[in-house]
């Protein structure tokens, strides 16, 4: 009796935990789907650049310059990983921002819901938005005959984007608690994120050793090439260096967030 008691109160707070976490995902995907403009756009936008680079791109085949692959190989990888971090870095940034200012988070603070809980959810919203959009690029890029990655890289694809996903949403939160107000939010988040993927062959590949060794201590080049690995090689196998440099950057911003956020806009 004695040990039973205590398993079933765990098995309570685990269930009861678990209710709260599924009841923010639920929350988040709600809030994100009842601003259809915001919703259409996040999901347009990408496809756009992709169908463009499909007309421009799509005569080149493989090539020394694309690392052996066709032009539109690498773009749908690269341009997959830029809507990733549209949702998980600059998304998230600005609307913790956003919802720290206007006193939402504060109200948040005070609900049975954990910290914890809050950002699992948000987490796993900005993965769920993250795959349609990875799926919607693929589908464009199948479109213009890129083929689809081969079955032993769908493994790597799914931890690839959830370890890139949650690195980023460390790094957004991390930069949301360095922002003093929603206005200045935009400004910088973009100041961080438009010089990290140039540098990191996002929109045209680097072949500048010193710049890629800088770029490949730094975030976006890592889970570039992880995707590219993955989208376009048939080899078993992870990116363990890749997954190293992303899980690190992951930790930085989750120390910086954790000691820097705030939920009441008036401690800022």
């Amino acid at each position: 009796m004695s040990i039973a008691a205590p398993r079933g109160q765990a098995g309570r707070l685990l269930s009861r935990r678990l209710g709260l976490l599924w009841h923010q995902i639920r929350y988040e995907q709600l809030t994100f789907w009842r601003n259809p403009q915001s919703a259409f756009f996040t999901f347009v936008f990408p496809v756009v650049v992709m169908a463009i680079f499909g007309g421009l791109f799509g005569s080149i085949g493989t090539s020394e310059f694309y690392y052996g692959r066709s032009a539109l190989q690498y773009y749908v990888s690269t341009i997959a990983a830029v809507s990733v971090l549209g949702s998980c870095y600059s998304q998230l940034a600005i609307v913790l921002a956003t919802r720290r200012q206007n006193g939402m988070l504060k109200r948040v603070r005070a609900t049975p819901l954990p910290a914890s809980g809050y950002f699992a959810g948000l987490l796993a919203h900005c993965v769920l938005v993250s795959v349609v959009d990875v799926l919607l690029i693929t589908a464009v890029g199948r479109l213009y005959g890129v083929p689809l990655p081969a079955a032993p890289q769908w493994p790597a694809l799914a931890v690839s984007l959830v370890l890139g996903a949650a690195a980023f949403c460390s790094l957004g939160v991390a930069v949301a608690s360095l922002v003093r107000n929603a206005e200045a939010a935009p400004s910088v988040v973009q100041f961080v994120l438009f010089p990290l993927v140039f540098i990191s062959g996002t929109y045209m590949p680097v072949h500048s050793a010193p710049l890629n060794g800088i770029a490949g201590a730094l975030p976006v080049k890592p889970f570039n090439d992880a995707l590219l690995r993955a989208f376009t090689t048939d080899h078993t196998g992870l990116p363990w260096r890749d997954y190293g440099v992303l899980l690190l950057w992951g930790v930085a911003g989750a120390a910086v967030a954790v000691r820097r956020f705030r939920w009441d806009p008036g401690a800022e």
